[in-house]
């Protein structure tokens, strides 16, 4: 199962700012980002956990280090749930996941493959 996110999500340090100005303006991120992603996962089917997930972080360029991209996963994995598509992102249901990187200019995205380890 593949879901395509045609943006860039919030990094880490863009989140950390936020929480130290004002704890309203990071909630206000996790909600829209969470958001986002719950509104083109809303097209998925429920997945059969436990799921293994594969993260293709497609990027402008490089300027973000890595593991500030893929603090987004959070908001992915939440906007998974609140689709439906997951029941919740414990061990029970996220056996694991994987993180690869790109550059893209002209098509920025977050590509997240999820595939079910059991039978």
């Amino acid at each position: 199962m593949r879901l395509i996110i045609p943006h860039e999500l919030t990094d880490l340090n863009t989140y950390i700012d936020a929480e130290r100005s004002n704890k309203y303006q990071a909630a206000l991120i996790k909600r829209n980002m969470t958001g986002l992603v719950t509104l083109y996962a809303r097209r998925l089917k429920p997945a059969k956990t436990p799921v293994r997930i594969t993260y293709h972080w497609y990027c402008k360029n490089r300027r973000k280090d890595k593991s500030n991209i893929a603090f987004a996963k959070k908001f992915i994995e939440d906007g998974l749930i609140k689709a439906g598509v997951l029941k919740n992102d414990g061990w029970n249901d996220i056996e694991g996941f994987t993180d690869k990187f790109y550059i893209d200019k002209e098509n920025p995205r977050v590509e997240v493959e999820l595939e079910t380890t059991v039978e």
